[in-house]
């Protein structure tokens, strides 16, 4: 459930590894959509549905954005198999990973947290994974030669969403932070200054590459990292910490999110700007 980046990935590795798939995402609604266009390339099964597309499935991946994860965990446990492993891949406070649980567990389903902890293009379905949950073990027992490389966090769910909660604290407020840094710099010309002064404290071979890396993720994906963000203070308040930080990135990233003509220039960083 989910064809962005994350749930076409899968899904691409798991027809490689001969799994029979259905998939479902509401912009396949629109055939003119970056998901549409992913399933073309496809031989994946449309559901008419959330609950259509996981009917008589053994494994449920919700791969949604954050603000959608509670409503796909209610579609998925209409038509959930009693027995059937639904795998939470999605970026939320260890909160709603529980409210999550709760709905698939009372429809008779297996649930599994996962945390995906690196960008998933680089090493796709064998990227870094926490599981967590009581049924971690048996869903990698299965997973695994389907290709997944994941490793068993915590028994207690909430465990791998808080590692990934407050990674993404630091991750998502670095590309912040970038942004916001090299906005300043250009309006008064020293940004050449600032990447270079930044080697002898944060040691990296190409810091203006790095930097325009950065500043694109914000711009393509600011709309899914700021809800990700918001879920990141949500995490970070429930310690009974102010969430000052993650607060201020989620600002910064809905502010990239509209402003993606700049892709357009990506990988060069002084157009970006």
């Amino acid at each position: 459930i989910g064809f962005g980046e994350v749930g076409r990935t899968l899904a691409e590795d798991l027809s490689k590894a001969e799994a029979e798939l259905s998939a479902f995402d509401i912009l396949f609604a629109n055939p003119d959509s970056a998901p549409s266009k992913a399933l073309a390339q496809t031989s994946v099964r449309v559901g008419l549905d959330t609950e259509d597309t996981v009917r008589e499935a053994e494994l449920i991946i919700s791969a949604v954005t954050a603000a959608s994860d509670i409503d796909v965990a209610r579609a998925a446990a209409s038509g959930i198999a009693k027995g059937a492993f639904f795998l939470d891949l999605n970026s939320v406070s260890p909160a709603v990973k529980h409210e999550g649980q709760k709905i698939i567990e009372e429809a008779g389903g297996r649930y599994v947290e996962a945390a995906v902890m690196t960008p998933i293009e680089g090493k796709r379905i064998a990227s870094p994974m926490l599981l967590g949950g009581i049924h971690s073990e048996e869903f990698l027992a299965r997973a695994g030669p389907l290709g997944f490389s994941a490793e068993i966090f915590s028994q207690e769910i909430g465990q791998a969403s808080a590692a990934k909660m407050c990674r993404s604290v630091i991750i998502k407020g670095v590309e912040a932070l970038i942004s916001e840094s090299m906005l300043a710099a250009r309006g008064y010309g020293v940004e050449k200054a600032v990447l270079d002064s930044l080697s002898d404290l944060l040691p990296n071979p190409d810091w203006e590459e790095f930097a325009a890396y950065l500043i694109s993720r914000a711009l393509q994906h600011g709309v899914r990292r700021a809800e990700e963000m918001r879920e990141a203070a949500k995490t970070v308040e429930e310690t009974g910490i102010e969430p000052f930080m993650a607060s201020a990135t989620v600002q910064r990233q809905d502010w990239s999110a509209v402003r993606k003509h700049a892709l357009a220039q990506a990988g060069d960083l002084g157009a970006m700007l």
